[in-house]
């Protein structure tokens, strides 16, 4: 879609939107206990219902967890009755059956949400959409209906290598992630050029391990930064950043240096970025 009409569009629904009627969904509520809880930690007070891409696994299916601990409620896409099954017995979560390669599919379901976080990937979409990566494509969807619906606080999770953080990555790494790095910055690229007035963050982990949270990983602007981090520490850095004002139109990556790392051969060390 052309994103002078995305532009368009989003301006004529924010006078059409208040007189919309009230879609009826069925919801998981949030406890007044669990909210109470969010505003205290600060986490989610300005985004009270966010839609997850991606969470059905992996990071995403961590974010999920991590935003229903700050009190928010959840909208997931997911592909499967399994997953759908799973989520929804989640209190706090709305699972809806889709792909996120239909743009209609994810525009219905990111509709009613004030911000949302979008982890896809995994390469080419195992022949849903011809020769399209869900790595670009499904997160182009995601920022595209964002855009439309005014939904402007989105935060993109791609991966150390794309963009400015190219040349951090050892060259014979590159070199093997190279075609799903591309389809990422794309998306990037999306979302840095045409959604200038949307409350963006980009956060690029490094090489993802599936293990307990260390609590020791960090965001930073080094775009030299390069290391291993777990999955649920990259969950609970989007979600602290979701929050965090100084993110804004920021992008990020995120390592943890108490990892050794065989990518990080010289040891390099990066400066944290302050959430706070």
């Amino acid at each position: 879609m052309n994103p002078i009409r995305v532009l368009l569009a989003a301006a004529g629904l924010a006078i059409a939107s208040a007189f919309a009627p009230t879609a009826f969904v069925n919801i998981n509520r949030v406890s007044p206990q669990r909210t109470a809880l969010c505003m205290v930690q600060g986490q989610g007070d300005s985004y009270k219902k966010v839609f997850v891409a991606g969470g059905s696994k992996g990071v995403g299916r961590l974010v999920v967890d991590k935003l229903l601990s700050a009190g928010s409620e959840v909208v997931t896409l997911v592909r499967s009755d399994e997953a759908v099954g799973e989520l929804s017995a989640l209190d706090g979560v709305t699972a809806i059956k889709g792909d996120a390669m239909d743009y209609k599919a994810v525009e219905g379901a990111l509709y009613g949400c004030d911000a949302a976080i979008t982890s896809l990937g995994g390469g080419p979409n195992d022949g849903r959409d011809g020769d399209k990566w869900v790595d670009y494509a499904g997160n182009n969807n995601v920022i595209e209906a964002a855009g439309i619906l005014g939904v402007t606080r989105v935060i993109l999770v791609t991966s150390i290598g794309c963009g400015s953080s190219k040349e951090a990555t050892p060259p014979s790494v590159y070199e093997i992630l190279k075609d799903v790095l591309a389809q990422k910055e794309k998306a990037e690229n999306v979302l840095i050029k045409y959604y200038t007035n949307m409350n963006w963050t980009i956060v690029r982990p490094g090489g993802l391990v599936s293990e307990a949270e260390t609590k020791n990983a960090i965001l930073t602007e080094d775009t030299m930064a390069i290391g291993s981090i777990h999955r649920a520490d990259v969950a609970d850095l989007v979600v602290q950043a979701l929050s965090s004002k100084n993110t804004e139109k920021k992008i990020l990556s995120a390592v943890d240096p108490s990892i050794a790392s065989a990518a990080n051969t010289d040891g390099r060390t990066s400066e944290a970025f302050a959430l706070a």
